[in-house]
Order: structure tokens, then C-alpha cells, then sequence
């Protein structure tokens, strides 16, 4: 059983699907009146639903990108910092995983990271 998809209540839905799009590969799979659904290239869906005012979030509560590399996840850091996107966790990196958080339009906090592999649980 996998997860499948996320649910998100959003102010200006065509600004998160702009956010989404550019940074974190999502396209558009379907749009209907008051909701688009987004897909990534593992068939993960996004789901975005017209709301004026989507309830606030628990401070603790994100949701979270996998990039394949280190490398990815600095050089994601990078573009979103430079383009001045709200980074809410600076870049933290070592030898097993490197991460940081991100907002999007609304304020849901993103984790973006990568870790190692782990040994298998017994």
C-alpha cells in the first residue's frame, strides 16, 4: 500500500499551480471548476481545492519531496533562495541526508530532502 495523494485548500489556486509546476515537477492532470489535480512523474497526486480561507495548519504539520541526490536538494536550496521563495528551515546536510523547508503560496511548509539509504529492519 502506498500513499497516493494530498489534499490542500488554497487561496489562489493558479499561483499554487505555478508553485508546484516550477519547483517541484508537478503537472496539471485535470482541471475542473473548483479543484486541479496535479500528478509527478510516480503518478503522486497533488489535489488543490478553491478555499478563501483554508484553516491554519499545525505549526509542526509538512509534507515532503525526495530528491535523488544531495546535490539536487542544495541546488533546489539554491534556485529557491535566490529567487526569494520563503525558505522556512535553512539547508542542514551531512554524510546520511540533507534537507530543508520550504512555503508555498498559502504557507503549507514542504520539506525538501534526501537520505541515505537505511539497512533493512529486522
Amino acid at each position: 500500500m502506498k500513499l497516493k495523494h494530498l489534499h490542500l485548500n488554497v487561496r489562489d489556486r493558479p499561483a499554487s499551480e505555478v508553485f508546484y509546476a516550477t519547483w517541484l515537477g508537478m503537472s496539471v492532470a485535470r482541471r475542473e471548476e473548483r479543484m486541479t489535480f496535479l500528478t509527478d512523474e510516480d503518478g503522486f497526486e497533488l489535489d488543490l481545492m478553491d478555499d478563501d480561507q483554508p484553516g491554519p495548519m499545525p505549526s509542526w504539520f509538512h509534507f515532503g519531496y525526495r530528491l535523488p541526490s544531495v546535490e539536487a536538494v542544495v541546488e533546489l536550496h539554491r534556485r529557491m533562495s535566490e529567487f526569494g521563495l520563503a525558505i522556512r528551515r535553512p539547508l542542514a546536510q551531512d554524510h546520511s541526508a540533507a534537507l530543508f523547508r520550504c512555503a508555498d503560496p498559502d504557507g503549507y511548509a514542504i520539506e525538501i530532502y534526501w537520505e541515505a539509504p537505511h539497512a533493512p529492519l529486522e
